[in-house]
């Protein structure tokens, strides 16, 4: 018999690894189910039903899968940063050297990683409540974490001089991970708190700045370009959200030209296969952008139409966080009007199993206590999502809210409850 034994085999930061989570992996989509839970962009991606046939528009060339792809990526990059050199914040212009491009944002969150924390030694530090892939790829890489809470919502805004304490008294941390807007608190960091962190006066590390969400932000918010003026930062980007191209899998992350060499000769020899690059290319040409940005409209009047109705269901409570993003954080309420993990998840899992609609319990995340995230869908589904949200409250609620809610499956309340944020 094989003496192998994976106990002692495998690494032990790997061993206790919980994966990623989402809602899906409780409720499968049947075809039916109005889905609310990924922040995807329910109008589609920002592409034609069919590949232009002519010259107005990036080709995908079928005949020449044979062959492996460009391994650079020159043009699609040049075409990201004619979209994010807008001057707002410098009048430098960045270039296809100030960038990596990968499978979407989290090849370059791992990336980062590797490149600058060595294993068991090094840290990050994060601000919850936060993206939760920064945290999984960083028990994988046996990364540390030091964490310093947003402050209060509803700003959720960096607790700047908590940030730059932890950076002067606390050894070994190399990465600050940022996220603006915040998920799941859909609000944008101020530009000043981040320049106070490039700016410290001691620490040597790196500023990443996770903008996923920047194109529901308003026009300029994007410190994309900024990169040209600090050597230390990192703004991540993903095609996944605004652009509507959660299935192909591309992520950019500009910075410097040396940080951008070394993410570059880290990666994978041909990490983006040629059907994303001419995909990815059309979204963020000229034909592209105009599907984005009539979407993004059809999106932002559908989040403002969110915003008027949720506060006259009752059983919901305040809007927590900002309205920069394509989803929405609100407190649930119990029978006696206050902010209820149990009530929320009696809520996720009725409008789920009973209702077909799916968003996120999220009130296991720090200051998100009885919160739903909330991703916008389109007329049709946000129409539905508040009937049935207006029914299940008034069903739990009147069952005697958190007494009867409580007697829920514990172990099912788990699972949902600890999913990581998608």
């Amino acid at each position: 018999m094989s003496p192998f034994n994976l106990e002692t085999c495998a690494r032990p930061n790997i061993l206790t690894l919980e994966p990623y989570r989402c809602a899906r992996d409780d409720y499968k989509d049947n075809g039916t189910n109005v889905l609310l839970d990924a922040n995807e962009n329910a109008y589609g991606p920002s592409l034609p039903a069919s590949m232009p046939s002519s010259s107005s528009g990036p080709q995908i060339d079928l005949l020449g899968l044979h062959r492996y792809p460009d391994p650079h990526q020159h043009d699609l990059k040049q075409l990201l940063c004619n979209l994010r050199n807008t001057h707002h914040h410098t009048p430098k212009a960045i270039t296809p050297d100030n960038l990596f491009v990968g499978v979407g944002s989290d090849e370059a969150i791992d990336a980062l990683l590797r490149c600058f924390c060595v294993p068991g030694k090094d840290r990050i530090l994060t601000c919850p409540p936060t993206y939760g892939m920064y945290a999984v790829s960083a028990q994988v890489n046996d990364i540390s974490i030091h964490k310093v809470p947003l402050l209060p919502a509803p700003t959720f805004a960096l607790d700047t001089d908590a940030v730059l304490a932890a950076l002067s008294n606390e050894k070994d941390i190399k990465l600050v991970y940022l996220c603006s807007p915040g998920n799941p608190t859909g609000s944008l960091l101020a530009k000043e708190d981040v320049r106070r962190v490039l700016e410290h006066p001691t620490w040597n590390g790196i500023v990443v700045l996770d903008e996923a969400y920047i194109d529901f932000s308003p026009d300029g918010a994007s410190l994309a370009e900024w990169v040209a003026e600090w050597p230390n930062l990192v703004v991540m980007q993903t095609l996944s959200k605004a652009f509507g191209l959660a299935g192909i899998r591309l992520g950019a992350a500009f910075t410097s030209p040396p940080i951008a060499r070394l993410l570059n000769s880290l990666k994978a020899p041909y990490n983006i296969s040629s059907p994303t690059s001419a995909l990815a290319s059309y979204a963020v040409s000229e034909q592209g952008l105009a599907t984005m940005r009539a979407n993004l409209a059809k999106i932002v009047a559908q989040r403002d139409r969110l915003i008027a109705e949720l506060p006259k269901i009752p059983g919901v409570g305040k809007l927590m966080g900002g309205t920069e993003s394509n989803f929405l954080l609100y407190e649930i309420l119990d029978a006696q009007g206050q902010p209820d993990n149990v009530t929320a998840l009696k809520v996720y899992e009725t409008l789920a199993e009973d209702k077909g609609v799916v968003v996120r319990f999220r009130g296991k995340e720090h200051g998100c206590l009885g919160c739903l995230r909330i991703t916008v869908g389109t007329e049709e589904e946000v129409t539905r999502f508040l009937e049935s949200l207006r029914r299940t409250l008034a069903e739990v609620n009147g069952q005697g809210g958190a007494a009867a809610a409580a007697a829920k499956d514990e172990e099912k309340k788990e699972i949902a409850a600890s999913s990581v944020v998608a």
